[in-house]
């Protein structure tokens, strides 16, 4: 007599609600669609979460057989359906200016947009405080400020986000000085998006 042995595989649990409470070295408490888990690395969660690695800051994991990078605090809904466009309004000063309040690698940043920088622009200590090592990573160059020639360092940012709107892989440049004071937004960030005036705001928009 034959006797067959049929295997049937659990079908998969697609998560729907993710937040990052807490990182460690290879460790990542979060909450999964409302339940507290704490990952270690290489082992699937109930739900299919499976922690590929983590620090203190960002936690890889494997969704659906998908690599993602969460930051500490972070929440995503996957049942969220994306829009065809995001987009942000950056209100003028009185002087005409463009403020905005965003961040850089995860750190909050004050950007000034300007539409002249050729890429996002900062001095040596926002790039310090930022956790950046230009003088390691960055390709040494030589920039025209209002003071002169000033050194300089090319190097590429991992994220750059205002508002809702992110973009990686960003070309940046870190002025060896005070140059300049307020962390300009420029082409390299700005050149992905569309720009148009809205009465007294700037509204920037990505298409999806």
């Amino acid at each position: 007599m034959l006797f067959v042995l049929i295997f049937v595989s659990p079908a998969s649990i697609a998560v729907q609600d993710i937040t990052v409470v807490a990182l460690f070295t290879n460790k990542a408490v979060v909450m999964l669609d409302g339940k507290r888990r704490v990952l270690v690395q290489g082992i699937e969660s109930p739900e299919g979460v499976t922690l590929l690695s983590s620090d203190s800051e960002t936690a890889d994991l494997m969704i659906d057989g998908k690599k993602e990078t969460f930051y500490l605090g972070m929440h995503i809904s996957t049942g969220y359906v994306q829009p065809a466009t995001t987009e942000v309004k950056v209100w003028g000063d009185r002087n005409g200016m463009y403020f905005t309040t965003g961040s850089i690698n995860g750190h909050l940043v004050n950007f000034l947009v300007d539409t002249g920088a050729t890429s996002v622009a900062m001095n040596a200590n926002q790039a310090q405080r930022l956790g950046i090592d230009f003088r390691y990573i960055g390709q040494r160059s030589q920039v025209s400020t209002a003071s002169g020639i000033a050194v300089a360092y090319n190097i590429k940012l991992n994220s750059v986000k205002v508002g809702e709107i992110e973009l990686r892989n960003i070309n940046a440049v870190v002025i060896d000085g005070d140059f300049p004071v307020d962390v300009l937004l420029g082409m390299s960030f700005l050149g992905s998006l569309e720009m148009m005036h809205s009465g007294k705001a700037l509204l920037l928009r990505k298409n999806n």
